[in-house]
């Protein structure tokens, strides 16, 4: 048996420990959603890799023969997470500004009536990318009795290397699930009593990179010689229950101390939640079921867990899937500052948001699109709104679309030639044709009948010249034919033209 170093009231744990590595596919380019400067911004890089299989390093107590189980009996085991990736693989984000003495950790509000609790597994995925060395990490594992911030520690363990092993790995990119826990039949478990917030909290520490050169508030943690904890890559999904420890940096660092990522900056806050999950075992025997929370994401909860997090609790027995909670979440967008997070449709009405379509979330999602907008009459408009498009009739043409020459085809409609024939051609092309063009989006239709074309038959006796405008070229006509004996010019066929007749094409003008 080996020795866990166990800082708590109770005794110290006994361990043994397997480990495997977690083989990592090729890592992407960086996504610089955080920036390193000079004047002491300091988190770091996300790095987003991608992993075949999620092999593990597992800390668990020997069994010892005759020891009774303690909190929770015979009580289904319960797993709570915020992330949506997966343990058994997938793609994960570097938290890459990661420094020593920073805290990676999850709060969960549970039912009065699940407390004490015992805690059975807590587990997070560690990655490298393109590791030009082999990496030793030493971490520390931490439950608190509430919040991070305002609860009280009530168990940590620190790797030795020797008792608790460090977390190594090869070079390139590779990856571990740190799996912690202890044997039920052990008598010293992992207990926690509820310190009416009705919450517990578990997080990883890192004590000491692989090479943490220089200042971390001035100088990243190099990428290429330490490991880092992970993020998921399916955008931020609890941001009030995902905490962050930051070290001390100064006016010009991020906020030290405990943060929950909405209380970080954007420059600090990470773009997804923590791939972290914890097993638990409840007092009492409600068996646990999906629960779908207002802010979109799934965990397995008992009926009053989940009503007490205004969740809607699914059945019992049923586990979470990736389209158990789809019909409960959408984008919600915020007017007043452009943000999306993704909620239930009722909960983003009672955030004052607006709700896009359900089933989607803020991935990808484009709250307040606008751009160019091409009318019925062939011209552009914008950048506009969709909304604002399809009040004029026009066709959007996309979010951040400009215009630009040729984006928006001429329009056709009817030109009337003067035998009578018609076809539908661009106004350009009926000049060319010497046809009279009947403005955008009229056709020939023959709706009455008689062999012409409606908008080619002539509406109005003033319209002389047929191009379904009484103007400046109708009166051209007239002039040319004053004092004529009738014909079309003689509007009120007093068999002369003359005054009254260019009194009658004034009236219709236009």
């Amino acid at each position: 048996m080996i020795h866990a170093h166990k800082r708590s009231a109770t005794a110290p744990a006994f361990v043994r420990i397997a480990s495997a590595m977690l083989a990592l596919g090729a890592s992407f380019a960086a996504d610089s959603a955080y920036a390193w400067t000079a004047a002491g911004g300091r988190r770091g890089l996300e790095d987003p890799v991608a992993a075949k299989d999620t092999p593990w390093l597992l800390a668990v107590p020997d069994f010892k023969p005759g020891d009774g189980g303690v909190a929770g009996g015979d009580c289904p085991q319960v797993t709570s997470t915020y992330t949506n990736a997966s343990f058994e693989g997938g793609q994960y984000i570097l938290q890459a500004g990661f420094a020593e003495g920073e805290i990676a950790a999850t709060s969960y509000t549970l039912s009065p009536s699940d407390f004490p609790l015992r805690i059975n597994l807590i587990e997070m995925i560690f990655a490298t990318s393109n590791a030009a060395v082999a990496t030793t990490t030493k971490w520390s594992v931490i439950v608190w009795q509430g919040t991070p911030a305002t609860g009280t520690v009530a168990y940590s363990y620190s790797s030795d290397g020797v008792v608790l092993p460090h977390l190594q790995m090869s070079p390139g990119t590779n990856g571990t699930n740190v799996q912690f826990g202890i044997d039920p039949a052990d008598p010293e478990q992992m207990v926690v009593l509820d310190n009416g917030s009705h919450t517990f909290s578990v997080g990883f520490r890192i004590d000491d990179h692989n090479n943490q050169t220089a200042d971390p508030c001035l100088v990243a943690p190099p990428p290429s010689s330490n490991a880092f904890p992970t993020t998921d890559v399916g955008g931020l999904a609890a941001p009030t229950t995902n905490w962050l420890y930051l070290i001390n940096c100064g006016a010009l660092g991020c906020p030290p101390g405990w943060k929950t990522f909405a209380q970080l900056p954007a420059i600090c806050r990470p773009s997804g939640d923590w791939v972290m999950r914890v097993t638990w075992t409840p007092q009492q025997c409600e068996i646990p079921g999906a629960c779908c929370l207002p802010n979109g994401t799934c965990q397995v909860l008992t009926n009053s867990a989940c009503v007490a997090q205004g969740g809607t609790f699914t059945s019992e027995g049923s586990q979470c899937t990736g389209s158990t909670c789809t019909q409960n979440i959408c984008p919600c967008c915020f007017p007043a500052t452009g943000g999306c997070l993704t909620l239930s449709p009722a909960a983003c009405q009672q955030a004052g948001g607006i709700a896009g379509p359900t089933g989607q979330s803020c991935t990808g999602y484009v709250c307040f699109p606008t751009g160019a907008c091409c009318l019925p009459n062939g011209t552009c408009i914008g950048p506009v709104s969709p909304a604002a498009c399809a009040a004029q009739n026009g066709v959007f043409q996309g979010n951040a679309t400009t215009c630009s020459p040729g984006l928006c085809p001429e329009p056709f409609g009817a030109a009337c030639f003067p035998n009578g024939f018609c076809i539908q051609l661009t106004a350009a092309q009926a000049a060319d044709a010497g046809a009279v063009w009947k403005g955008p989006g009229t056709s020939c239709a023959d709706g009455d009948g008689d062999g012409t074309a409606d908008a080619c038959e002539a509406s109005n006796p003033a319209d002389l010249n047929g191009d379904g405008v009484v103007g400046a070229a109708d009166i051209t006509i007239l002039l040319s034919a004053w004092g004529a004996a009738g014909g079309p010019a003689d509007l009120n066929g007093d068999g002369v033209v003359g005054s009254a007749d260019i009194t009658i094409l004034l009236s219709s003008w236009g």
